[in-house]
């Protein structure tokens, strides 16, 4: 695995900032809540053209293969915009799962379409339940003639209308198994799911004996699905960061420029101290993210645990910057007109991705305990 010096990491991160704020701004991002496909193409394809979609990938294969310190920084810079493209589900987690499957074949016809932008994965994981575990598979997959079907549901799975690449895992009498399934098969029904933030994309998907095809070894793909949900985490947690640190500079902001009785909000005690509360949120959640990153790399032996404590802190600081953001900013937060609400909503849709707040701090617990 290459690594960015600072640098380069610097200056593809100033650059991807540069676009979002030209491609991606709040204008931009009401629009495509009220587009099916909940982003433009045209900034996807610029963000492959810039490498985006490619860090994760292996260099043999067309991407830059600089792991996830990359990637965290450039999700936070997602997270500050409220990107609503599939960055996360296919850039990031369809990767690692590709690559942790050790196919060969399958990371060789996949991963360079995902790389360069003209290809888009996505992973089929929990069932209705969603508890992003082992036994809460609901996909079934039987072996008919040497060829393999999949029946079953599959629930929250994002962009699977904008993807072309279906990797889904399914039970099988070996054990859980990774498979590859074309969206345009017969058997497939695919229903929107609604969401309280309106720029998450969420399906379900129903699939009838659908034709599939295996990938990596079969009743090894849970372990594939572990390196995509551990590498989602990270990612998530550095979205996280990233939307607590912009709502935070809009709340500060606002406390600058509203007046009550002659004076600046922001003067008030009871602002000052809000205020400062939420910038130590921030910062830890940040440095958090930053070092689950880190040790990821590294392939540290604590790297789970920090994995975990991001999983809960930035979760918990967004949850809450989002939160004291609002109050804040008073009455007018809660018009549609106003952005405050967008991160809100975004801070409690990604608290619940992959697991709760809850579930990632008794882990983290667990691992402390040794």
């Amino acid at each position: 695995m290459a690594k960015l010096s600072d640098d380069e990491l610097g200056a593809i991160t100033d650059a991807f900032e540069r676009l979002l704020r030209d491609q991606c701004s709040e204008q931009h991002v009401r629009a495509w809540m009220e587009d099916k496909c909940g982003y433009d193409d045209n900034l996807w394809q610029a963000m492959a053209q810039m490498g985006i979609t490619g860090l994760l990938v292996a260099e043999e294969h067309g991407g830059a293969g600089v792991g996830m310190v990359a990637v965290e920084r450039i999700m936070e810079i997602a997270g500050s915009a409220l990107l609503g493209a599939p960055l996360l589900t296919s850039a990031v987690m369809s990767v690692a799962a590709i690559q942790a499957s050790g196919d060969e074949s399958a990371c060789s016809n996949l991963l360079p379409g995902i790389a360069d932008g003209s290809s888009i994965a996505t992973l089929l994981m929990t069932g209705p339940s969603g508890g992003w575990c082992e036994e809460t598979v609901d996909l079934q997959a039987k072996a008919n003639d040497e060829e393999w079907h999949l029946s079953g549901k599959a629930c929250y799975v994002l962009h699977a209308r904008n993807a072309d690449v279906w990797l889904a895992v399914a039970n099988t009498d070996a054990g859980p198994s990774l498979f590859e399934v074309s969206p345009g098969a017969d058997g497939i029904t695919l229903s929107t799911l609604p969401s309280f933030d309106h720029t998450l994309v969420l399906d379900e998907v129903v699939l009838d004996g659908v034709p599939a095809t295996c990938i990596g070894q079969a009743g090894k793909g849970w372990s594939a699905i572990e390196s995509a949900l551990n590498a989602g985490i990270i990612a998530l947690a550095g979205e996280q960061a990233g939307g607590a640190q912009h709502i935070l500079q809009i709340a500060v902001e606002y406390a600058k420029i509203r007046h009550q009785f002659g004076r600046p909000i922001g003067s008030f005690q009871a602002i000052k101290h809000m205020a400062s509360d939420l910038v130590l949120e921030v910062e830890s959640a940040t440095s958090a993210a930053r070092k689950a990153a880190t040790v990821a790399d590294d392939d540290a032996e604590d790297a789970a645990t920090w994995r975990n404590l991001a999983g809960f802190a930035c979760a918990d600081a967004f949850t809450r910057t989002a939160k004291d953001a609002v109050q804040m900013h008073g009455g007018i937060a809660f018009t549609w007109e106003h952005p405050a609400h967008l991160y809100l909503r975004r801070s409690r849709a990604d608290a619940q991705l992959f697991g709760t707040p809850d579930a990632y701090r008794e882990r983290y617990l667990t691992d402390l305990g040794g």
